[in-house]
């Protein structure tokens, strides 16, 4: 078996907010997460927002310390080391940005926002450097790019703004890419577009991309497996075709009841939409965290603790009480009372 581009293992991550003067408490925004991103896969992570999403890609970037767990990039353990010896890291791993609007400097040129990358990281010769953004710009479809490296990003469009957005992570050649909620803020008829050039990049260059999303529906077309978060846990994982097809846990298969239903008539079906809003970060329900929703859920069970993860085959896993096939999940789960060191609770204070 061959060894993945980046391993996930046992990560923990906590937001701390002050609570008067002297208090702070945790905000537990990924708890325990065991997840392996291989060479060349579309992996998109779904779930509500408040689930962890944009934290779990903040992780695999490295850009949030975890209070418990490993990152291994590569075979490399990055987990605690300092910045300075992260740059290698930092040119083989690039993100996509959820608001293509506020990510780029309205000051610089198209050519310079995509330039920008290689001053920091090289190459060092100028003309090497125009190669290679004109290069990017084609790569994204933005035809000539000669013209459009002139301009302003005020005078394109949104799905054009995010097209610089990929040309930018795109112009260090990653391996990896987290692109989060990347057509988000695009009106409707870019999205697909970009979806479609993201997939296509990631088959063309052998390039690991871990989407995030709200869309589970949608994800079985651009990504090969989904990850479904819920309170910052891993409950369900396996190839798209399946989560979506075959959806195991309760929460998986509200997400899909919750899609806009296209044929009319299909919307008169009842659908098991998830009832309830999430619980806060701050307080987390014992045991499986979905229990106070979920339809199915065991008394004196789902309340008191957290399911082992079931293989269902297929590398199709779910995490539910449902399924008493499951495996022990490994390592004793950290308690926030037990984090040694305070700085690797993810992010300061927040006031």
């Amino acid at each position: 078996m061959s060894r993945p581009l980046l391993e996930l293992e046992g990560v923990s991550l906590y937001y701390w907010v002050r609570r008067g003067l002297l208090r702070s408490d945790p905000v537990k925004a990924l708890e325990q997460v065991d997840l392996r991103i291989e060479r060349g896969e579309g992996l998109a992570v779904v779930g509500e927002s408040g689930s962890g999403k944009t934290t779990l890609g903040r992780a695999a970037l490295r850009l949030a310390l975890p209070a418990r767990g490993r990152l291994r990039f590569d075979g490399l353990d990055i987990t605690e080391l300092p910045e300075r010896e992260l740059r290698g890291f930092r040119r083989r791993a690039q993100a996509v940005f959820q608001d293509p609007y506020a990510s780029l400097s309205p000051y610089m040129r198209v050519y310079d926002l995509v330039e920008e990358p290689l001053v920091v990281h090289g190459p060092k010769v100028r003309s090497e450097r125009r190669t290679r953004v004109m290069a990017a710009l084609e790569q994204v479809k933005l035809r000539p790019a000669e013209s459009f490296a002139e301009v302003y990003p005020h005078t394109l469009s949104g799905g054009q703004r995010q097209r610089v957005n990929i040309a930018r992570a795109m112009v260090l050649r990653p391996e990896f890419l987290v692109a989060d909620e990347p057509v988000s803020m695009i009106d409707a008829s870019s999205r697909a577009e970009i979806l479609s050039l993201l997939r296509d990049l990631q088959l063309q260059g052998d390039l690991s991309v871990l989407t995030i999303t709200h869309d589970l529906a949608s994800a079985r077309h651009f990504a090969d497996r989904i990850a479904v978060l819920y309170l910052g846990r891993l409950v369900e994982i396996g190839p798209a075709t399946r989560v979506v097809g075959s959806p195991h846990h309760p929460y998986t298969r509200g997400l899909l009841a919750a899609v806009p239903e296209p044929d009319p008539r299909n919307r008169l079906r009842s659908r098991a939409v998830i009832e309830g809003e999430p619980p806060s970060a701050l307080e987390v329900p014992s045991g499986c965290p979905f229990h106070p929703r979920c339809p199915e859920a065991i008394p004196g069970t789902c309340d008191v603790e957290f399911p082992a993860v079931s293989e269902l085959g297929s590398g199709h896993e779910v995490a539910c009480h449902l399924h008493p096939s499951g495996r022990p999940v490994e390592a004793a789960r950290a308690s926030v009372d037990t984090i040694d060191d305070p700085r690797r609770a993810g992010i300061e204070d927040v006031a």
